[in-house]
């Protein structure tokens, strides 16, 4: 009695913990990648649960049918050769869900990889986002703006967002819309998201960067093209430009609050891709480099010499 009432318990806390929590924000998509991705967890999810009933079911059934008895001392229990038929569904089946599983993944990262299904008539925004200890650029091109710590987008459109970093390697992740990609400080990687629904959603860093890691985060506003129209113009008429004496000290290791600019970084300091790739972006090594390279260039002519 008392097992029973322990255990109507324990059911009753999880039920009621569980209800006052909110939905999983992997589970709760906003666009068509982060609803891929959605459907692909669920899906592993499903699976996974389908083989912890049936192995926890075989054991319930091997523990009463087979416990312990009273036989007599001289018992000897038959001798028993191996199953074929068991033998094949206990390698068959996982080999057949590690089957499954791949294919899934596979086309998956191919359809995440792209851009968004549905938006292929449509010219992506390209936005720019780059990282310093601890914070986020957001450098538009195409709208010659600059944001620190949020970020705005229009809906129904593709984002292109081309990622790297002034420091440590970090993650970019908006996890409401899309999968999480890294950020480096020598090359640009490519992430393709899609907001469907307006709306806050939060953005992160994904990857662990130092002391100031956790607060490492951004907010991003989800909006229609025609107020998405009305906020740079309200920038260009009222942000100060982004000067290169400035964007050195946002550089700066430290948490900041959110700021807006007219103008972008990529005027002045590039993204490292194209001829600027693969130059150390963001540290002081391509200096020192460059001299060793002429030193070493120097010792070799004298050498011929």
């Amino acid at each position: 009695m008392k097992l029973k009432q322990a255990f109507l318990f324990v059911v009753f806390l999880m039920a009621t913990v569980l209800a006052g929590c909110e939905p999983l924000l992997v589970l709760d998509p906003k666009g068509p990648q982060a609803a891929r991705q959605a459907s692909d967890i669920m899906l592993s999810i499903g699976i996974m649960s389908f083989i912890v009933i049936v192995v926890f079911s075989i054991l319930v059934f091997v523990l009463i049918k087979y416990r312990a008895s009273k036989q007599s001392p001289d018992y000897e229990p038959p001798h028993i050769e191996g199953n074929t038929l068991v033998e094949a569904i206990c390698v068959g089946i996982p080999v057949i869900i590690v089957i499954i599983l791949s294919i899934v993944s596979v086309r998956s990262n191919y359809i995440v990889e792209a851009k968004p299904q549905g938006y292929g008539d449509k010219e992506p925004l390209v936005i720019y986002a780059s990282s310093s200890d601890w914070k986020w650029h957001f450098s538009y091109p195409e709208q010659d703006i600059e944001t620190v710590n949020y970020l705005y987008i229009p809906t129904d459109r593709p984002i292109e967002f081309k990622l790297y970093s002034y420091g440590p390697i970090t993650s970019f992740w908006i996890p409401q819309l899309g999968g999480q990609k890294y950020a480096m400080s020598d090359m640009v990687t490519t992430l393709h998201l899609a907001a469907d629904v307006p709306g806050e959603y939060m953005g992160r860093n994904a990857n662990f960067s130092g002391k100031g890691f956790a607060e490492n985060t951004f907010d991003v506003t989800a909006m229609s093209q025609t107020k998405f129209d009305e906020w740079v113009d309200e920038v260009k008429e009222t942000a100060k430009p982004l000067t290169e004496e400035k964007f050195d000290e946002l550089l700066e290791p430290g948490h900041l609050g959110r700021s807006t600019y007219t103008g972008t970084h990529l005027e002045f300091a590039p993204a490292p891709e194209g001829e600027h790739a693969g130059h150390h972006h963001g540290t002081d090594n391509s200096d020192e480099q460059s001299e060793h390279h002429h030193e070493s260039s120097s010792s070799e002519e004298h050498h011929h010499e």
